[in-house]
């Protein structure tokens, strides 16, 4: 019973901490993927004239919509440079995203008197070693989309410059890739007019995402992909889900494992009550209800194991979840100092079947094959 009870323990707590680093990663993402994004199904862009606005914003449930324009580029400040990608955004796009809730430095402003401003992520203001000053402007270089051949390289790209106003941090994929600009700089700096490379959507919370989604499908039709928030990140979510898969299946292992002691167990009670099993076969009991006995046992072993299990798991997980005490190893590099956990009932319910299941698989073969061997009679 010690041995199931440990095992199920170990099941709720390492999933629970799965789920606590899931819902992290994706409340980060969320800080920065809209609920509904609208792309191009060929080229980098497509213009505003060919997407009915109105009936987009006429569905119910479409909240803010933000035209939005990427494209990679050449950064240079003081000495350094980095390629990253800019993201040009209008001033919808705070009310799309949570991205103004993620700065550690500075404010979200993209529009200044005279000059453009740039909000950059972590990871790009550290490989350039940018700072929020005023003083120093980041130029931005991006290929010119029309011009001739020139011999100086110079000639080759469009170069302006914009003066970073706060630097956020999501995770270091998007903090060493992005850089936020105006909509309006980043069209002008890669001669656009009207042309976007996506429209992001926020959905109200009342509303369900798949089924705005299917509405957008009806309107724009086949001419651009629109993608949920989990499509935007599909692999990411199904390698984390892969993960959290794999290692419920290997502590599943272990417990079946740790439930061959349920073998040991009966087998050697049968044994040892061999005479007083001798003693019932004479007053009457059946082997049907003699094994029902023993395979009650085992079951009371695994089913009380599992309920052990299942409360001390939870209280390990509470206390992680509200107390934090067990804290991650270089906490500082991490947007967390402790372990997240995460509580599902989901969880519960399918550790608990797991174990019931093992324990009837491990309770069963003592009393089908050994009372046949060592019961006399049958």
């Amino acid at each position: 019973m010690v041995g199931v009870a440990i095992g199920t323990m170990a099941l709720i707590v390492v999933l629970s901490v799965f789920n606590g680093f899931d819902v992290l990663v994706k409340n980060l993402f969320n800080s920065f993927d809209p609920d509904i994004k609208i792309e191009a199904t060929s080229g980098k862009v497509f213009s505003t004239d060919t997407i009915n606005m109105e009936a987009l914003h006429s569905i119910s449930g479409v909240g803010e919509i933000s035209l939005v324009l990427e494209e990679n580029a050449l950064l240079r400040y003081d000495d350094k440079q980095h390629i990253a990608t800019i993201k040009g955004v209008d001033s919808n796009y705070v009310d799309v995203t949570g991205i103004d809730t993620m700065l550690i430095q500075g404010d979200f402003k993209l529009h200044g008197k005279s000059f453009a401003n740039a909000v950059v992520g972590q990871g790009v203001a550290y490989y350039l070693g940018l700072g929020i000053n005023f003083v120093t402007s980041l130029q931005v270089y991006v290929p010119r989309r029309q011009g001739r051949v020139s011999l100086n390289p110079s000639k080759a790209f469009r170069r302006d410059y914009a003066f970073p106003t706060g630097i956020f941090a999501i995770e270091q994929e998007v903090d060493s890739r992005f850089v936020i600009l105006p909509l309006d700089f980043v069209q002008d700096l890669l001669q656009y007019k009207d042309e976007v490379s996506a429209l992001e959507i926020a959905v109200t919370p009342s509303h369900n995402i798949q089924n705005i989604q299917k509405k957008i499908i009806d309107i724009l039709g086949n001419d651009v992909v629109v993608k949920n928030r989990y499509q935007q990140k599909e692999l990411f979510y199904k390698i984390m889900q892969a993960e959290k898969w794999a290692i419920f299946f290997i502590l599943s292992f272990i417990l079946m494992v740790a439930s061959f002691n349920i073998i040991g167990s009966l087998t050697m009670l049968i044994i040892e009550k061999k005479h007083d099993i001798e003693t019932l076969r004479n007053m009457g009991l059946t082997i049907p209800g003699l094994r029902r006995i023993f395979l009650f046992q085992g079951w009371m072993i695994s089913g009380l194991g599992a309920l052990i299990g299942l409360l001390l798991g939870f209280i390990i997980a509470w206390i992680q979840q509200r107390f934090g005490i067990i804290e991650l190893q270089g906490s500082g590099s991490f947007v967390i100092s402790q372990y997240p956990v995460a509580l599902n009932a989901m969880d519960f319910v399918w550790v608990f079947l797991t174990v019931v299941v093992i324990g009837l698989i491990t309770s069963w073969y003592p009393v089908r094959f050994i009372t046949r061997n060592y019961i006399t009679g049958q």
